[in-house]
């Protein structure tokens, strides 16, 4: 019988919050040019003689806000989702765990999947939308990884499940204990692009950002476009769990300046919501599966900090999927279907 596994893939973090470590990790994440789109000549002028040369001390002092004993959020909550999903799938059926950057990489994990002999695996980029910097760079990745390593194995792809029924019921379950609580508004939080992004991954060149209400138009563009993919998980969300049109409002995090970026931005939105009468905030951040710095830091420190000192009262954010089991139960049945369409398992779910 064929051996079946599932790759599951996340950003990755610095090995720990020194200077060093967090420099090698933010060279090889704006390093992608996926990410810091620019001609290499430029990314590397911009890279080593601007970004790196002020950023990691930065960022290493924001990585030490939200550092565990253990390590990394984002790393420690992964390895607990990929053990719990493979006690779910049963050893049949392995789960391996790789980052986009940093550890375990992408090239060691492909080249443990080839040494357990596996035939077939189910990548699962951990993130709900499509974006050339999130999703699209994991899936080429992994790819080029398994053309050099292992070229027989062969490689399913999850889709993008923004608005996958029982993804929207996954962040339903998480989020009803806190849409119980009293509250005024409830504000989804995507992480920002620039957007020449959403037109270079139109393959039309002549719809994203181009065409008016672009995201309300339904095309073939929004395969591939983020903004319009956020838009229709807010909008599967809100009606799943009756949140009313006035309570709620969509913004986007983490800019660099230069050129423009998705609007309305997140700090700008907190510090204008108390002045709209806004006193008690939840916050959404369904662009993440599992908290991070820019869910940890970003928002539930600096953003708390903003909504407050603007004259809000009460602030919270919703956590991330995380490890909760209604995520794993998500992941198992997608990783179920896609076995019983191999053959290998009967469908139960």
């Amino acid at each position: 019988m064929p051996k079946h596994a599932v790759l599951l893939v996340n950003l990755g973090s610095p090995d720990s919050t020194s200077v060093p470590d967090v420099r090698k990790y933010l060279r090889e994440f704006l390093g992608d040019e996926r990410v810091l789109d620019l001609a290499a000549p430029l990314r590397w002028a911009l890279l080593e003689g601007i970004i790196l040369r002020t950023r990691p001390k930065k960022s290493a002092h924001a990585y030490e806000q939200i550092w565990t004993k253990e390590g990394s959020p984002l790393v420690v909550t992964s390895r607990r989702v990929r053990e719990k999903l493979a006690a779910t799938l049963g050893a049949t059926t392995p789960v391996y765990l790789a980052m986009r950057y940093g550890s375990p990489s992408i090239a060691s994990v492909v080249g443990q999947i080839a040494a357990d002999g596996i035939d077939e695996i189910l990548l699962f980029p951990q993130y709900p939308h499509y974006a050339m910097s999130s999703y699209e760079t994991v899936v080429v990745r992994v790819k080029e990884e398994v053309a050099r390593q292992v070229p027989r194995l062969r490689v399913t792809t999850v889709q993008p499940f923004f608005g996958d029924a029982d993804y929207i019921e996954a962040l339903r379950t998480v989020c009803a204990p806190f849409l119980a609580q009293p509250h005024d508004h409830v504000l989804f939080s995507y992480h920002g692009l620039p957007e020449r992004h959403m037109r270079k991954a139109d393959s039309s060149r002549a719809h994203c950002t181009l065409v008016p209400d672009c995201c309300t138009t339904c095309v073939p563009a929004h395969a591939t476009c983020y903004k319009a993919q956020c838009l229709a998980t807010t909008r599967a969300l809100t009606a799943a769990a009756g949140i009313p049109a006035e309570k709620h409002s969509v913004s986007f995090q983490s800019r660099l300046v230069g050129e423009p970026w998705l609007k309305p931005f997140t700090d700008v939105e907190l510090a204008q919501l108390p002045k709209a009468g806004v006193k008690r905030l939840l916050v959404i951040c369904a662009a993440f599966t599992t908290d991070c710095l820019e869910t940890l830091e970003e928002i539930q420190q600096q953003g708390r900090d903003t909504f407050l000192e603007a004259g809000g009262e009460s602030f919270t954010q919703i956590p991330c999927l995380n490890d909760h089991p209604v995520f794993i139960d998500f992941l198992a049945k997608r990783t179920e279907r896609w076995l019983a369409s191999a053959g290998s398992l009967p469908a139960s779910r």
